[in-house]
């Protein structure tokens, strides 16, 4: 058999048998006097073989382990990897599903800046009606980020904290008043007196447990630096402001 017909017989491309060939996995033939190299039955017998075990999701590596007569893996010992592979695949697809179909059953849709946790979902939902704001807008991108950004426990603790003032009596209400105040900055100059109020106004609203969280994540400013880029100068101010109210209130 020259080349094209071995692959055509067991159902692969020439391209992989010089791939096999190169990587020592399937032995070549000799030239014959005519300079084609003629492939025998032992020859498609191997092939075979390997493609059977890379349709098993083994690696290259892992069939010549298999392939090898010396010291290499046997192939129970390579199957037995392979399935506890596939089982720990199995359970992190189950988990995303999990994760995918809370975001889809989500009330109130999935929000603009998801995809997110479905408890972030739920407390965007609470507060769709804030939207209407930039300054909320800017805010709700930030905590998304946030939540990827933060480990599993800081993520934890940044949800947990929101939901716990969200759930406050009236918590929405002055929610709405702060981004306001914030909004009305737009074009104001950062002396101007209504920045301290809005900083004092913020600074009430910010949960405990969320200001030192977002210290750890912000070790050297970078974070801030780009929050503070992207707003008016009255508004960077006005965050500087509440920051600093928080550090000297929870020392």
């Amino acid at each position: 058999m020259r080349i094209g017909e071995l692959a055509d017989v067991v159902g692969v491309t020439t391209r992989a048998v010089r791939h096999y060939h190169h990587l020592g996995l399937l032995p070549e033939p000799e030239r014959r006097a005519n300079g084609y190299r003629e492939y025998g039955l032992r020859h498609a017998v191997v092939l075979a073989r390997i493609r059977r075990l890379t349709e098993l999701g083994l690696g290259l590596a892992e069939v010549r382990d298999v392939l090898a007569d010396d010291a290499g893996k046997d192939l129970a010992e390579v199957l037995t990897e392979l399935d506890e592979d596939l089982a720990r695949q199995e359970e992190a697809i189950r988990e995303r599903r999990g994760r995918l179909r809370a975001l889809l059953e989500a009330e109130g849709g999935l929000p603009a800046e998801g995809p997110v946790s479905p408890e972030l979902a739920a407390l965007f939902a609470g507060t769709a009606h804030l939207s209407d704001s930039p300054m909320a807008a800017k805010d709700r991108e930030i905590i998304a980020f946030l939540e990827t950004a933060m480990p599993p426990e800081a993520r934890q603790q940044l949800v947990s904290s929101l939901g716990e003032v969200l759930g406050t009596p009236g918590a929405v209400a002055r929610a709405d008043e702060v981004y306001a105040r914030l909004d009305a900055l737009a074009d104001a100059e950062p002396d101007d007196p209504r920045v301290a109020e809005a900083a004092r106004a913020l600074a009430d609203c910010i949960p405990p447990g969320l200001f030192p969280e977002i210290g750890e994540l912000d070790h050297d400013g970078s974070v801030l630096r780009a929050f503070y880029a992207d707003l008016a100068p009255a508004q960077a101010e006005a965050i500087r402001r509440t920051l600093r109210i928080l550090t000297e209130e929870r020392r």
